[in-house]
């Protein structure tokens, strides 16, 4: 079956570490999809290394097309002033165009073994540590190099809380990893572990939406990969494996299905207690992304084991959001109310809260061929481009400055902030999967800008002011799965330098500053 042969590279992608060291080489699976793509481009076309030349924006710039709308839509961020110099994000590339084609030319096979060298030491310093002082709790704790689960003391802190829930998710989240590393003993040593170990009759409060795609995710890409009669990684078949991850999972998933029970919309709660169901305290609002994107994972389990329970629960969810959306610009909001269907946030973006609805839409399309999904990503996409996008018609020439998606009121398309924040860096990579390269190309390279200059991509960016909104980067993986995408896409070796100071950026800022600070083996007296 399609979806199937497809899955495989579709969910190896969730892992930044394996996205990493497939830049590093430039291996990855050719795409085909059911839809034509054009890969045709020039990398020379993005003035990626033209200096601004300090002149006012034009008339379709970000800043006039925001004063368009009035200055109801300029509160949060007009502090700049309107007579200051208007730069491109492109201008954050230093030095002349022949300096960046010399080094972007090409990526000598003697560099990829360097860089297939850092992202393996970078994996295994984590996965051993974890492994070391840590499992069989959720997490390492890096500073005291301690494990960590659920904060049971402080039931509130849902950042940690719907996270981890007593089940050894590091472990579960790293199998496939482990395959793409080449480490089959460790795989199936993994996997052991995880049968012998791991049990959802927990008394833990976690998020849908986060263990569907860390765990349930995790166990069903393993599964898949001990199985596949295709062998991607090779043989790697466990001798005498019996569907166990297979088990849990399903498991998994029974846990989950109360929070799609006693709904009025269908949309399910955002939490349920894996072991007693939806708490009787449990809030009557989602967000777009956490109720939306659950198809993958609940599809496929569904064919895998012949149940349509569970894809059942997950379509009539995006249903239920589809018709939610505004009749006028035919966007969705970013927090509903499950049981009256009225939206609570009206903001409409790409980034938190909604990312990952559109992202399933085209991904459930790529892997079952329903052809409902893509008629709404479509509509999605029309719309988006309608409303949520800023700057020049045409991605790579014209006058103006090059694209932005922003975040607007759904129902009128008005600005509401100046901010993005790093969860749309997907954005690139699904329009790879829909075919629009050359806009993937232009969008790309403003969120490589934006790394380039700070070392990481700020979790909010005011794209007015030019600076960060908020500081912290919590690792996330979006920017280097677009980079991922749009090197296969065009196989240009410019995403392998991209993919490098990604990964030399973490080494610097994680990796290494963590080794300089843990408070491990020597500190420990161990």
């Amino acid at each position: 079956m399609q979806w199937r042969s497809i899955v495989v590279a579709l969910v190896v992608l969730r892992l930044t570490v394996s996205c990493l060291l497939w830049l590093a080489f430039g291996l990855g699976p050719s795409w085909g999809f059911n839809f034509p793509l054009n890969f045709n481009f020039n990398l020379h076309k993005i003035e990626l290394f033209k200096q601004d030349d300090g002149e006012s924006a034009k008339a379709n710039s970000w800043s006039q097309r925001l004063h368009g709308h009035g200055d109801a839509q300029c509160r949060t961020s007009c502090a700049s002033k309107e007579d200051s110099p208007k730069k491109s994000y492109l201008s954050l590339f230093e030095g002349d165009r022949d300096e960046y084609d010399r080094r972007y030319s090409s990526f000598p096979d003697t560099l990829k073994i360097k860089m297939k060298g850092m992202a393996k030491d970078m994996f295994y310093f984590g996965y051993d540590n974890y492994m070391k002082y840590a499992f069989p709790e959720d997490e390492l704790n890096p500073i005291d190099c301690q494990g960590r689960g659920p904060d049971v003391l402080n039931p509130s802190n849902i950042n940690i809380n719907d996270v981890l829930g007593n089940y050894s998710l590091t472990l579960i989240d790293t199998l496939d990893t482990l395959l793409v590393l080449g480490n089959v003993s460790e795989f199936h040593r993994a996997v052991k572990l995880v049968i012998d170990t791991v049990s959802f009759d927990k008394d833990s409060t976690v998020q849908v939406f986060e263990a569907n795609i860390r765990i349930l995710g995790s166990l069903i890409s393993a599964h898949i990969l001990l199985t596949d009669p295709k062998h991607p990684f090779g043989n790697v078949g466990l001798e005498d494996y019996d569907n166990e991850l297979l088990h849990l999972a399903h498991d998994l998933a029974v846990r989950l299905l109360p929070a799609f029970e006693n709904t009025s919309t269908g949309i399910p709660y955002p939490r349920v207690n894996l072991k007693s169901g939806v708490p009787p305290d449990s809030i009557n609002e989602t967000c777009t992304a956490g109720a939306g994107s659950l198809l993958v994972e609940f599809g496929i389990l569904s064919r895998l084991i012949g149940d349509s329970t569970f894809e059942w629960v997950a379509r009539r969810a995006v249903r239920a959001l589809w018709k939610l959306r505004s009749n006028e610009t035919g966007l969705l909001g970013n927090v509903v109310n499950i049981q009256t269907g009225q939206w609570v946030s009206k903001q409409s973006g790409l980034g938190a809260g909604m990312d990952s609805f559109y992202e399933y839409l085209l991904k459930s399309y790529i892997l079952f061929g329903e052809k409902e999904d893509y008629r709404m990503f479509q509509a999605s996409y029309e719309s988006i481009q309608n409303h949520l996008r800023r700057g020049r018609e045409s991605c790579n020439e014209g006058e103006g400055d090059p694209p932005l998606y922003v975040n607007v009121n759904m129902f009128n398309g008005q600005i509401m902030n100046t901010w993005i924040d790093s969860l749309q860096a997907f954005f690139p990579g699904l329009l790879v999967l829909n075919g629009d390269v050359e806009e993937a190309i232009c969008l790309h390279a403003f969120y490589y800008a934006i790394w380039k200059r700070f070392g990481a991509l700020p979790e909010r960016y005011n794209w007015q002011l030019q600076a960060p909104d908020v500081l912290f980067y919590p690792l996330r993986p979006e920017l280097v799965e677009s980079t991922y995408l749009l090197y296969q896409a065009t196989k240009n070796p410019f995403y392998l330098h991209v993919g490098m100071d990604i990964l030399e950026s973490l080494e610097k800022n994680s990796v290494d500053s963590l080794r300089h600070s843990l408070l491990c083996d020597e500190d420990r007296g161990e």
